[in-house]
């Protein structure tokens, strides 16, 4: 039986491990949101970089690129790559990917999605909201051993555009770091 990963943060334009399937789709009632601290890959643990998590909103929706794996040694391959990778996500949780063209019946139930929550005591980089200039100071300003903050997000802009699901939340911060970024170059 095949193994599917949602992506909706870098695994959209970066997955890392083999796949034999990708779709694009969405997963209901959750939010992306710029609410994890990253320690590890976008920042350090003296100045966190912000990754994305997904926030449960009823009646939102989150678009990314879901992966399928089929064959068993890629799937062992592909968990054990993830387990490090998504370390500071503290809950795996599995929802039903929808599409444009099935947007009532689910295009593959049971999809492995990463999560970061808001539990200090599992999560301690958990960062939760700010105000946007803050967000876009600190993204503009972080950067770790995987490169700037900035980077991850304006990749992640991208990526959403190539797949037509450009996401209000990211666009707006996208757009905050940049006028962040004349500001400090106009100084």
């Amino acid at each position: 039986m095949a193994m599917w990963v949602f992506g909706y943060g870098s695994l959209v334009w970066n997955p890392g491990f083999a796949h034999d399937a990708r779709l694009v789709g969405f997963v209901r009632d959750y939010r992306r949101v710029f609410y994890q601290g990253s320690t590890d890959h976008r920042g350090t643990p003296e100045f966190p970089g912000r990754t994305v998590t997904l926030e449960h909103r009823p009646g939102a929706t989150c678009w990314g690129v879901a992966y399928r794996i089929s064959r068993e040694q890629d799937k062992q391959t592909a968990l054990e790559y993830l387990e490090v990778r998504e370390k500071q996500y503290d809950e795996k949780i599995y929802l039903d990917l929808y599409t444009d063209s099935s947007p009532k019946t689910p295009a593959v139930q049971n999809v492995m999605v990463y999560l970061a929550t808001t539990n200090k005591e599992t999560n301690e980089n958990y960062l939760g909201a700010a105000p946007l200039e803050e967000m876009a100071k600190q993204i503009y300003l972080a950067e770790g051993p995987a490169g700037p903050n900035k980077e991850y997000l304006f990749k992640l802009e991208d990526a959403l555009s190539k797949i037509g699901a450009a996401d209000p939340h990211v666009q707006e911060l996208a757009n905050a770091v940049r006028k962040y970024s004349d500001t400090m170059l106009s100084c």
